[in-house]
This record gives C-alpha cells, structure tokens and sequence, in this order.
C-alpha cells in the first residue's frame, strides 16, 4: 500500500482529479482518497515514483 499526503486535495472535486490522474497510469490500482485527512492510499503494483509523477502533473503533489 502506497499513501500519499497531498495538502492541497481539499473536497470531493479534488480527490476525483487525484484519482483519475493515478488510474491513468494503472487502470487495475485500488485507490482510496480521504479529502478531510488529505490522502490517497493506493494497492498497485507500480512504483511510487511514477504515481508521485503524475501527481504533480495533475497539480497534486505529495507532501512528505
């Protein structure tokens, strides 16, 4: 399980951009978003660089 805290993810509009971003690259990634904790929680089995890559290109990055 990969989690990613991503402060500015602040209402359901955000974390459905965040998800998208994130199956983009892995259709088959379980992805849970929590927007009051500002996080994402992802079963895949990709690496985490390439999710924290399309993160900041949807202009959410990981705050870590």
């Amino acid at each position: 399980m990969i989690i990613f805290h991503i402060p500015n993810m602040t209402c359901g509009g955000c974390a459905r951009s965040v998800t998208k971003a994130l199956l983009s690259i892995d259709p088959q990634a379980r992805i849970e978003t929590d927007s009051p904790a500002r996080e994402a929680r992802i079963d895949s089995a990709l690496d985490k660089s390439a999710f924290l890559a399309v993160l900041s290109d949807a202009g959410y990055p990981d705050m870590q």
